[in-house]
């Protein structure tokens, strides 16, 4: 088992795990109540992957995050009240409440807006990683993708390339059984999609257990090394399991229930929890005071997007490619 680090760090890691579950939780009821507009794919459940992935990259570092962005958004340094405020398609969202909930980001914060196009940000996350390594920066990224990602030619495409040019890139696979609705087994003759095809790139790999955030940040730490000194990228599969359907009108028919029992006994944030107390770094009332300050922050999230103003009409010609004019 991998030792606990200082107190506050994982105190620090333990809140942003709660933050990524609370607020994910809010915008499910709030899309339930019929309060919020569009959809969304939550990542509850896979909480540990975002913030061990993500804790010791820099600032200015880079993270390409999929449809199921807000855990790694929020992760990687991107504000609760932006974040809520696109959610609401208000202006003063991440992307201005042009992008909605699959296509969050904030590039000041190395947080690349979400691709919701899958396996369509490994080819962009190697392009990042090559400009990096030609500007001669020490500078990583980090890449998400599920494991049905891995059937994409994309997929392919991107390790080749990053095996060939050894650059700075991190491929994270959260490996959690389903692409959508199907299972990996129809789709995949072989236990670890994304681990067992590294081989053929010369590529490192890890498999990793997605819901111990403390494995997932050793294995981030040591890819990031690796990256930082031009040893090339990593492969890092994680699995884990989302608490939830694909998206809000999922009801997980197709799961059986002793895969979600099994699963759900091992929830990460609870994992997590257990350990701070169990090993003495922190009470149950120093833990219980962030919880209460997470709600408290959510909730104050919520009220302020719903009063912000939408964009204005005339921004619709703003941030695309032709800017509009008389010609």
């Amino acid at each position: 088992m991998i030792k606990i680090p200082s107190k506050e760090r994982a105190l620090d890691m333990y809140e942003k795990m709660y933050l990524i579950r609370a607020y994910e939780e809010e915008i499910y009821y709030l899309f339930f109540e019929g309060i919020m507009p569009g959809t969304i794919h939550q990542s509850t459940g896979q909480e540990a992957c975002a913030v061990g992935m993500l804790y010791d990259l820099r600032k200015d570092d880079y993270m390409a995050t999929t449809h199921r962005p807000a855990g790694h958004d929020l992760a990687k340094g991107v504000s609760l009240k932006s974040m809520m405020c696109e959610m609401f398609g208000k202006a003063e969202g991440c992307c201005k409440g042009k992008g909605g909930a699959m296509h969050t980001g904030d590039f000041t914060v190395g947080a690349m807006t979400a691709n919701a196009i899958v396996g369509g940000n490994l080819p962009i996350a190697a392009g990042v990683a090559l400009a990096f390594k030609m500007q001669k920066k020490d500078n990583v990224v980090v890449c998400f993708f599920g494991d049905g990602a891995t059937n994409e030619g994309a997929f392919h495409e991107a390790m080749n390339a990053a095996a060939t040019w050894k650059l700075p890139v991190i491929y994270a696979c959260e490996n959690n059984l389903y692409s959508a609705t199907t299972s990996i087994k129809i789709t995949c003759n072989m236990e670890n999609p994304a681990a067992d095809r590294a081989a053929a790139y010369n590529i490192p790999a890890e498999v990793v257990d997605g819901n111990d955030v403390l494995a997932v940040n050793e294995a981030a730490r040591r890819a990031i090394e690796r990256a930082r000194k031009g040893e090339g990228p990593t492969i890092i599969e994680l699995k884990t399991y989302r608490r939830c359907g694909h998206s809000r009108n999922d009801a997980c028919g197709y799961r059986p229930k002793e895969e979600e029992e099994a699963w759900y006994a091992r929830d990460p944030i609870a994992l997590f929890r257990n350990r701070i107390l169990e090993e003495k770094v922190a009470t149950e009332a120093e833990l219980a005071a962030i919880e209460n300050r997470i709600t408290e922050e959510i909730k104050e999230a919520v009220e302020y997007a719903k009063n912000a103003p939408f964009p204005a009409l005339e921004s619709a010609l703003e941030d695309i490619f032709w800017q509009g004019g008389n010609d």
